[in-house]
């Protein structure tokens, strides 16, 4: 780990923002942003970092928000960045990390993950799409669903089975796969709010380069498991400004329809606004200092629990909104329209609520993070686990 300190940080920071101007397009200040070390600033240098402790990454986000810099990854390539960039970092070659670190952070290249399939969702450890090799290539046949994105990426995360012969967790690689690779045939699905975010992916005889391989071959559970910690981590919560984010849009609509509420219902709606502005104020200073102690490398259990009290934040935030509209709430937008946007930057009230619903589902249901908690966490016993040391084609499929 550098010295770098976060006076140093700051004016590197206002250097960089001097230099390229805040009004450049988004793919110019984020490459100049990459190669000044101010991406990652706890990536190594030259890849995005100078090796120095994680939390001066908020003295960067600070300077750029009050220059009026476009700095939100989450909205840029939330799943290359969040989820991407540390497992490429992590087990890349160098090669691979010349090829994709940059062009992910900078949005150039958007990326998918495809872990769950129709009939393993929490259990993704038993999934059944294959790879067999062939020479230097591994053609993969299966099927993907809940692919966020899927339709808009150029490069997607996959893990599939490459020997069914060993226990599940132990047969299982982690592949980079060029989503335009012919045999990939990508089909949305539509949610309760009209959106189709998400896609089933088909493979159909696709060929994969085996340089395309992340971790050695019957590792992918454990890549896979660097890809899922981050996945919670940035689910779990955000350093943005005090009141922000989705509690903004509670206090928004409190400030106007509030004063309207005859009383014991103001008083009991106040309690509730107030109450939730105090958890998200919570979860977002308790976010901060995890950052602040975290240690360069990838996380741990941590991530599952803030992605669960989250998670399960957002959907009482949403649930208080449409009390506060009343009938207002069970309206949608006219002619409810099936899209396929990337986001939901900017949904209205009710779909947002709408959309809520998935939190405690996608990343990892509430009831994972939950054993997550009790046996990482806490120390507590384990489930019984029957199909641990068996072979993946001995297990009784349903």
């Amino acid at each position: 780990m550098s010295s770098h300190g976060e006076q140093e940080i700051r004016e590197r920071t206002t250097t960089l923002i001097d230099q390229v101007g805040a009004d450049a397009g988004q793919v110019e200040f984020r490459s100049a942003q990459w190669d000044a070390g101010l991406a990652m600033v706890q990536y190594p240098e030259g890849k995005g970092g100078l090796e120095a402790p994680p939390k001066l990454q908020s003295v960067v986000q600070d300077e750029l928000r009050a220059a009026g810099v476009r700095y939100d990854s989450m909205v840029i390539n939330p799943i290359g960045i969040g989820m991407g960039l540390p497992t490429v970092l992590t087990y890349g070659s160098d090669e691979i990390h010349d090829k994709h670190l940059k062009r992910i952070f900078t949005g150039e290249d958007i990326w998918c993950q495809m872990f769950s399939e129709p009939s393993h969702g929490s259990d993704v450890a038993g999934l059944a799409s294959r790879a067999v090799r062939d020479g230097d290539e591994w053609i993969v046949n299966g099927q993907k669903v809940w692919t966020s994105l899927a339709h808009y990426s150029a490069y997607g995360m996959l893990l599939v089975r490459t020997d069914p012969d060993v226990p599940k967790h132990k047969g299982l690689s982690y592949f980079i796969v060029d989503m335009k690779s012919p045999g990939i045939e990508i089909r949305p699905l539509y949610q309760i709010t009209g959106d189709a975010e998400f896609n089933e992916v088909f493979f159909n005889d696709v060929r994969i380069p085996h340089e395309n391989l992340l971790g050695a071959v019957g590792d992918g559970w454990r890549v896979a498991t660097t890809t899922l910690m981050n996945e919670r981590v940035a689910l779990g919560g955000s350093s943005a400004p005090r009141g922000s984010g989705t509690i903004a849009a509670l206090t928004s609509l409190w400030n106007k329809r509030g004063p309207e509420l005859p009383e014991p219902q103001h008083s009991i709606m106040r309690d509730r606004v107030s109450r939730l502005w105090i958890e998200s104020e919570i979860l977002r200073l308790t976010t901060i200092r995890a950052r602040a102690n975290a240690t360069v490398g990838n996380p741990g259990p941590e991530g599952s629990v803030g992605k669960l009290a989250s998670a399960e934040l957002n959907q009482r935030i949403w649930n208080t909104t449409m009390d506060l509209l009343g009938p207002e709430g069970f309206l949608h937008e006219p002619g409810y329209p099936l899209d396929r946007s990337a986001g939901a930057s900017s949904m209205s009230l009710s779909k947002s609520f709408l959309r809520s619903q998935a939190n405690t589902i996608e990343g990892g249901t509430s009831d994972i993070m939950r054993n997550i908690l009790g046996e990482r966490v806490l120390g507590l016993p384990g489930d019984v686990r029957v199909d641990k040391a068996v072979p993946w084609n001995e297990i009784p499929s349903s």
